[in-house]
C-alpha cells in the first residue's frame, strides 16, 4: 500500500531513503559535470581515434551496463555497432559473473566496461582477454580497485567513476539514479570522440542543467499536486504500469523506467513502443486487469480487503503532439477499457537533453513509489 502522506513530507521521505536514492535522483546535474570532468582528466577529450570502431562491446553487472547499451546504440542511430555482452554464472554475485568476447572481436573493435563495482573478477579477466585479442580497452569504474589496476596492465583506458561519499553507505542499486549518469557520461565522451554519436561539452551542460531543472520541479519538497513525478507514483499506486513509448529516444527512457520500478519499488511492468503497442497489449487491456473487470470493486471493504491490481497506461512520448502520431488511437484504446492514463512528453531540446528529461522525471517516480511504498 502506499502512503501517499509520506509523500507531502519531505522529512520522513529523507528518513525512509536508506539507500539514498532521492539523493541520487536530485544530484544527477552535478554527477554529469563531476563525470566529465573525471572523462576530461583522464585525458578522453585529447583522444585521436583512427577512425569509428568497426564494433563496441559493453560489458557490465544488471541494469547499469543495460540501460548504457540501450541509450548509446539508440543515440548512435540505426544500424548501430554498439552491442552488450550479457554475463553468464550462477549467481548476480560480482564473483561468480562471467564475460566472454565474440570469436570475431578483435584490432577494430572496442570495449566498454562500466561497473559502480570494480571488484568482478570476471571483468578483470575480460580486459585481458581483450587485450590478447588487440581490442581497445575502456573503463569507467570506481578507482583503486582490481578492475583499474587490470584495465592498466591491459593498456587501456581508465575513467575513474563519479561518486559520492553516500554510496558507500548502502550497496548500490543499478537502476539508482546516480549510478546511470556516473558511469554513461564519460562512455558519452569517449564516443563523441570517435564520431560514433553526438555529445559535445556544450550537449554534455544542456544535458546537467536539464536534469538540475527536473529536480527542482521533482524535489521532495515540492508537493504533489504540482509535482509530476510524485504524481505519477500516486497514480501507480496498486496499478500494473502498461509503459508505451513513441518516439526514438522515449524507448530506451521507457524500458529503464519499467526494470527501476522493479528493481526499486517491487513494483511489476510492461514495456513496449507504440504503434505495435497496440496490438500486443490490446488483450492485456481487455483482460481482467482492466479497470471495469471487477464489478464488485465498488462493494470492497477499503479497511480490510486490498485493491485489485488493474493496469495503467503511462504514455512517454519524446515527439511534439503534431506530425505523424499514433498517440489518439493509444489514448482511444486505453479509455475503450476503462483504463487510465498518464502522458509525459519532455520540453523541446536535443535529443540527449530529452532523452535526460524523461529518464529524470521516471527515475524520481521509480523513487517515490520505492519510498511511499516502504520497499
Amino acid at each position: 500500500m502506499l502512503d501517499e502522506s509520506l509523500l507531502d513530507t519531505p522529512e520522513a521521505l529523507s528518513e525512509a531513503d536508506r539507500r539514498g536514492l532521492l539523493r541520487g535522483a536530485a544530484e544527477a546535474g552535478a554527477r554529469v559535470r563531476t563525470a566529465a570532468r573525471h572523462a576530461a582528466e583522464a585525458g578522453v577529450n585529447d583522444l585521436k581515434p583512427d577512425g569509428r570502431p568497426r564494433a563496441v562491446l559493453i560489458a557490465g553487472p544488471g541494469a547499469a551496463a543495460t540501460h548504457a547499451a540501450d541509450l548509446l546504440g539508440t543515440l548512435a542511430g540505426p544500424g548501430s555497432p554498439v552491442s552488450r555482452l550479457a554475463p553468464t554464472g550462477v549467481a548476480p554475485a560480482a564473483g561468480a559473473l562471467r564475460w566472454e568476447l565474440p570469436g570475431w572481436a578483435g584490432s577494430v573493435d572496442l570495449l566498454l566496461i562500466a561497473t559502480p563495482d570494480g571488484t568482478e573478477p570476471g571483468l578483470s579477466i575480460l580486459a585481458d582477454a581483450a587485450y590478447r585479442r588487440g581490442c581497445t580497452v575502456v573503463a569507467v569504474a570506481p578507482a583503486r580497485t582490481p578492475l583499474s589496476e587490470a584495465v592498466e596492465g591491459a593498456h587501456g583506458f581508465f575513467v575513474p567513476m563519479a561518486t559520492a561519499p553516500y554510496d558507500q553507505d548502502e550497496p548500490l542499486a543499478a537502476s539508482a539514479p546516480g549510478v546511470l549518469w556516473a558511469l554513461l557520461t564519460p562512455l558519452l565522451v569517449l564516443l563523441d570522440r570517435t564520431g560514433l554519436l553526438s555529445a559535445p561539452a556544450d550537449a554534455i551542460e544542456k544535458v546537467a542543467d536539464r536534469l538540475d531543472q527536473v529536480a527542482e520541479r521533482c524535489g521532495p519538497a515540492i508537493a504533489t499536486y504540482s509535482n509530476p513525478a510524485k504524481t505519477l507514483a500516486a497514480e501507480l499506486a496498486d496499478a500494473l504500469p502498461i509503459v508505451w513509448t513513441e518516439g526514438t529516444s522515449a524507448g530506451p527512457a521507457g524500458r529503464r523506467f519499467a526494470a527501476a520500478l522493479a528493481e526499486l519499488s517491487g513494483t511489476p511492468a510492461v514495456v513496449a513502443e507504440l504503434p505495435e503497442a497496440l496490438a500486443a497489449h490490446s488483450a492485456l487491456l481487455a483482460g481482467p486487469l482492466a479497470a471495469s473487470a471487477d464489478p464488485d470493486d465498488f462493494f470492497r471493504d477499503r479497511v480490510e480487503e486490498p485493491p485489485a491490481l488493474h493496469a495503467r497506461v503511462v504514455l512517454l512520448r519524446d515527439r511534439p503532439i503534431g506530425g505523424l502520431t499514433a498517440a489518439p488511437a493509444a489514448r482511444d484504446l486505453a479509455l475503450s477499457h476503462d483504463t487510465p492514463i498518464s502522458e509525459l512528453e519532455p520540453d523541446e531540446g536535443g535529443e540527449l537533453e530529452t532523452l535526460a528529461e524523461l529518464i529524470a522525471i521516471t527515475d524520481f517516480a521509480a523513487v517515490y513509489l520505492a519510498l511511499a511504498s516502504g520497499a
